[in-house]
């Protein structure tokens, strides 16, 4: 439960309720998490991907379950039991539609939740925790990925599964064993195939359960909002039901409008042809590229074409590639600002922007020939991309001029109408 007074007591309306309520109060909980609860009354649509994240992780996880029970994971029969699953199983190719395009927009909705949290300083303290969770999701969400990417067992599949796994022979020593590992072998073979399957069906579980935390972290610290003030009183809050959970609503609504639309008109636009192609050891693709959502990482693996120092090049473009996400769980110490929410930032607002344009940059250049003048403006925007976290963000803490805070959520809430002609109550509509 938040740390904020609610805005209602949950009363067991008969006598099972209230046997129930005594023993396992179960409906209390989900009352006062999910109808109760108290958010900040100036939420906008920005707060609205945590709710489509959940329902999607739901989704993904149900289409999963019904997949593997036709799917088969051997090297000889993979390519074929997919193509099964969509020829003859009842509604196989809507199940497998789901899913694949369920995954990309999965990313869709965590990258957008990703730059809300970083725009209005949702990791800052006492939030850390809160902001390290959601960065594990991200690095489990995308180690399923790549997984399930791999078990169609087409060609982009065999041959990305290749070049991932040999990311680690870049690292002394511990590379080959850890390489070896993840393959079962010295190849990308059946027992790869055998090894990411079973990690692609356990992984979204994990993920679940530290969704659990997430949420569980969220509901002690309390909700941020887009002043980045926290909650003083009573008026600042209304309960999460019905007036955030109705906005969730129409968000998620206009989101499976587009998703729909992805599933049913264009499914596989967001794919590679390629994977259309039977696995073949023999035959390298002209163009090897991940999927969408993986490419500004594969742009800075790809951006490090120099020795530093002792470092070659190999190593240190996967050292730059891990460090691009690792970078995400320091971000609560690297921003020195006391002011959280960029609203109130006009610098930082500025660099933020320039920012997600140089993330957007990065993932057309990883799509691209790592050649020529691609490789060059790979480095720069990579070099871009480093600097906001390590240079840009400490120093503006220092030397930016904030505009002034509202002193609470409630008088920016009355300065914000007053400015479009409005009057808001003083007081929270539940009361």
């Amino acid at each position: 439960m938040s740390k904020f007074e609610s805005h209602g007591s949950y009363t067991p309306a008969t006598g099972f309720g209230k046997w129930i309520d005594a023993r396992m109060p179960l409906p209390r909980l989900m009352h006062d998490s999910f109808v109760a609860y108290p958010v900040p009354r100036n939420l906008n649509y920005a707060y609205t991907f945590g709710g489509m994240l959940s329902i999607m992780l739901v989704a993904q996880i149900l289409t999963g379950i019904v997949l593997a029970m036709h799917y088969t994971s051997s090297i000889d029969t993979a390519f074929s039991s997919v193509e099964s699953i969509m020829r003859d199983v009842n509604s196989g190719w809507l199940l497998r539609y789901l899913h694949s395009n369920g995954a990309s927009f999965f990313f869709i909705a965590v990258y957008l939740h990703i730059f809300r949290g970083m725009y209005y300083g949702s990791y800052k303290a006492p939030r850390e925790l809160l902001w390290i969770l959601g960065c594990i999701i991200y690095l489990l969400m995308m180690a399923t990925a790549f997984m399930g990417y791999v078990l169609p067992w087409g060609q982009m599949s065999y041959w990305g599964a290749q070049v991932i796994t040999g990311f680690f022979t870049a690292f002394p020593v511990v590379g080959e064993p850890i390489q070896q590992l993840l393959l079962g072998g010295f190849a990308v073979d059946e027992p790869t195939l055998n090894r990411f399957f079973s990690l692609h069906y356990l992984l979204p579980f994990m993920i679940a359960g530290v969704v659990i935390l997430h949420v569980w972290a969220l509901h002690v610290t309390g909700q941020t909002n887009p002043t980045g003030i926290e909650v003083k009183t009573k008026t600042d809050t209304i309960p999460f039901t019905p007036y955030a959970t109705i906005k969730d609503a129409f968000a998620l609504i206009v989101f499976f409008i587009a998703f729909a639309y992805f599933v049913f008109y264009i499914p596989n636009y967001l794919g590679h042809p390629d994977n259309y192609i039977e696995a073949n050891p023999l035959v390298t693709p002209a163009h090897i590229v991940p999927e969408w959502y993986f490419l500004p990482f594969y742009a800075i693996l790809r951006a490090i074409t120099f020795n530093i120092g002792p470092i070659d090049s190999k190593l240190g473009g996967v050292l730059a590639m891990f460090g691009s996400i690792a970078v995400l769980f320091l971000l609560p110490w690297l921003d020195t600002s006391k002011i959280r929410s960029a609203v109130y930032r006009p610098w930082y607002k500025l660099f933020f922007w320039l920012f997600v344009a140089d993330a957007i940059f990065l993932g057309w250049l990883g799509a691209k020939p790592a050649q020529g003048v691609y490789t060059l403006l790979a480095q720069l925007a990579t070099a871009f991309y480093f600097a906001f976290f390590l240079i840009i963000l400490p120093v503006l803490g220092l030397i930016e001029t904030p505009r002034r805070t509202p002193n609470s959520i409630t008088e920016a809430v009355l300065e914000k109408n007053k400015k479009r002609g409005r009057v808001a109550p003083s007081a929270t509509p539940a009361e």
